[in-house]
């Protein structure tokens, strides 16, 4: 006896949207959120700088011009309306890293896949199991 070919459930536009705008929105609150929070961008060191001028902070002539053109002076005053680079140049980033916090993040992923792999397996057996019985 034939069986009727498997046709899967049709989603509505409607629905299409909403999921796409949904995994937009959490596609950009998880990028965002770690800056909101605060997680991100954090890890800053200020050196404290003991001539100000441009050459005391290591700035050619071409970078000194940039700076001009950016709307900032040396020093630590202002001067003109220009804000000092001083501030700016005085603070690194601080680039930490931390081989626990890549090997939890790895198993993360990691997880995440095989949680995956076992759902879309046991849903495929399903699949099959409706279409053309039990395959066991």
């Amino acid at each position: 006896m034939a069986k009727a070919p498997y046709r899967p459930p049709v989603q509505s536009q409607i629905g299409q949207i909403f999921d796409t705008l949904f995994l937009l929105a959490l596609v950009l609150a998880s990028l965002f959120a770690p800056l909101y929070l605060g997680l991100a961008g954090s890890g800053k060191t200020t050196v404290e700088l003991s001539d100000t001028s441009w050459a005391g902070m290591k700035q050619n002539a071409t970078m000194q011009a940039q700076w001009e053109k950016l709307g900032y002076t040396d020093g630590t005053e202002a001067k003109d309306g220009r804000q000092p680079a001083s501030k700016l140049i005085a603070t690194r980033f601080d680039y930490d890293f931390s081989f626990v916090e890549l090997a939890a993040s790895a198993l993360v992923v990691i997880a995440y896949f095989f949680i995956v792999f076992y759902w879309s397996k046991k849903e495929y057996r399903e699949v099959i199991d409706e279409r053309f019985g039990n395959s066991e």
